[in-house]
């Protein structure tokens, strides 16, 4: 069988070797730098030709994160490594999924072709923004959840009289899942954005009253969205309100608006490194799921066990 390796670009280097720990292996050795005028340079420290590889590397802006996959991958072609896996803990572009408008492009696919042609032969991510992501690759493809380190960590909470809140429509699946899991209510948050990054509500669908909330997404950006509905369920009476986001954006103001919010907390996991400090957020690491995910990979043993998905088709 081939050697498993593990790498990891910039991106997040810390959950990386975090991943790599559990996985019981040390992070590989590699050289990574940019040249005076920007450009990225990569070279494989240790041999890798046989070798089953891992390539651990987050896509959030800037654009760099991703271009600098695509030469680890580039890299690792041409060094001869046997399977090259990429492991995306966060997959930028995953909003860009479709034509919503004349004349844009559906950057979703542009990156599963680029990802695809660089040379990866198969990919693990968690919690894409549309699942149906799924389909824009020509390779294998695995799509982990972050819903069981959440679920057990509001189990330990024990929170009284509880709703699992979708802010959109969009995440109505993944809030059930919640729902059922926590046996709790499930109530849906209707919104109409006019523009990017704005959001306003509209109305909610299910009663808020006297309930503590738990408003579960895949990701908090501006945190536009996530405000507005913590604002709107304290209005209808909801008693504490929590958040639970797998991907930590956390742009421009993100954090300054948690802050000022009425939520409670935030619980968000580490697939993205967070620039700035925050009281109400509280992280729950994902790499023992990535760790085991890798190393049934490179067994070659089923890993649908780690898929945590509703299997209610309603």
């Amino acid at each position: 069988m081939s050697k498993l390796k593990i790498f990891s670009g910039r991106s997040n280097r810390p959950l990386a070797e975090k991943i790599a720990r559990e996985a019981g292996v040390e992070l590989g050795k590699l050289e990574l730098k940019n040249f005076s005028d920007g450009e990225i340079w990569v070279k494989y420290s240790d041999n890798i030709r046989g070798d089953d590889v891992f390539l651990i590397q987050s896509t959030p802006p800037p654009a760099e994160n991703l271009l600098e996959l695509l030469i680890l991958i580039d890299a690792a072609r041409r060094a001869s490594a046997n399977r090259i896996t990429v492991v995306i803990p966060y997959f930028g572009y995953a909003r860009q999924d479709r034509k919503d408008q004349p004349r844009v492009s559906v950057s979703a696919k542009l990156v599963a072709n680029l990802i695809t042609e660089a040379g990866a032969d198969r990919l693990i991510t968690m919690d894409l923004h549309a699942p149906q992501i799924q389909g824009f690759f020509d390779i294998p493809m695995d799509h982990l959840y972050a819903s069981a380190v959440f679920t057990d960590y509001f189990r330990k909470k024990n929170i009284p009289n509880l709703a699992v809140v979708s802010p959109d429509v969009g995440g109505i699946k993944m809030a059930r899942s919640y729902a059922k899991r926590l046996e709790a209510d499930l109530i849906l948050i209707d919104k109409r954005r006019p523009k990017a990054n704005e959001v306003e509500v509209m109305n909610i669908i299910g009663n808020v009253e006297g309930k503590n909330i738990i408003i579960v997404d895949d990701l908090i950006d501006t945190a536009g969205t996530f405000v507005n509905a913590v604002s709107a369920l304290k209005e209808h009476g909801a008693q504490d309100v929590y958040g639970a986001c797998t991907h930590p954006i956390l742009s421009g103001k993100a954090i300054e608006r948690i802050n000022a919010s009425a939520v409670k907390s935030v619980v968000v996991t580490d697939s993205i490194q967070v620039r700035g400090e925050s009281d109400k957020i509280e992280f729950r690491s994902v790499a023992r799921l990535f760790a085991e995910a890798i190393i049934r990979t490179h067994n070659n043993q089923s890993i649908s066990s780690l898929f945590d998905v509703d299997k209610d088709k309603a």
